[in-house]
């Protein structure tokens, strides 16, 4: 049986998992995803674990293309996707509509979920949210850190502290069990990324890596892209 590998950022990673069994039933190939903060997917690439598509942010697709790594020609955009709050599903909804709203719902947690702060899009940038109110070093002992944000909603779910707290990108949120989307990031420091996915230069079968692409791209998946969480 053919095997498509990708390399795809967390963010995308509940897509990808829907669209394994139709692939699969399509073309008669199976998926071999690696998931992850899309810098440790750049890491990965750059170490030579097999990619066939790879999908990462717009600007590490546009970066990774240049060097001859990606095949520009190939590039297409999944959707926007937007930085959320969550809480464990069917817990009270904490108000994060400004950045004294948030900052008093930071203070008021028992634990902080989030993912990486050094490769993680939404965990690089929810750490600065924090800096720029001024209760990162007053909250760092109760930051609870995972390699992708969806590994970070996985633990939420589970977590058994009085009063958790997540963030991360939306995606990630909707398609895990056990949590709940609060809402976005205030205006002030909301954060929407771009991302692509193209077929990488040592692609096995480059046409097979086209064809997922399409599939995650198609018209007729663009309402599961949207209710996982995707904006255009």
């Amino acid at each position: 049986m053919t095997t498509l590998h990708l390399l795809c950022a967390g963010a995308a990673q509940g897509l990808v998992k829907a669209l394994q069994e139709r692939f699969l039933a399509e073309t008669g190939a199976q998926l071999q995803a690696r998931f992850g903060a899309v810098g440790a997917m750049k890491e990965a690439l750059f170490a030579g674990a097999p990619c066939d598509v790879m999908i990462v942010t717009a600007a590490m697709v546009d970066a990774l293309c240049a060097e001859g790594r990606l095949r520009a020609g190939t590039r297409v955009a999944l959707g926007q996707v937007f930085t959320g709050v969550a809480v464990q599903a069917g817990t009270p909804h904490p108000d994060v509509g400004t950045p004294a709203a948030l900052k008093a719902a930071l203070l008021r947690s028992s634990d902080i979920y989030f993912p990486d702060a050094v490769r993680a899009t939404a965990g690089i940038h929810f750490a600065r949210v924090m800096a720029e109110l001024g209760i990162r070093e007053t909250l760092e002992p109760r930051f609870r850190t995972y390699p992708a944000g969806a590994i970070a909603m996985q633990a939420l779910a589970t977590a058994t502290g009085a009063a958790p707290i997540g963030c991360t990108q939306v995606t990630e949120i909707k398609y895990t069990p056990g949590v709940e989307l609060v809402g976005l990031l205030p205006p002030e420091f909301a954060l929407a990324t771009t991302y692509t996915a193209a077929v990488s230069a040592q692609a096995a079968e480059p046409a097979l890596a086209a064809a997922f692409i399409g599939l995650l791209v198609g018209a007729d998946t663009r309402a599961l892209r949207a209710a996982g969480g995707f904006e255009f």
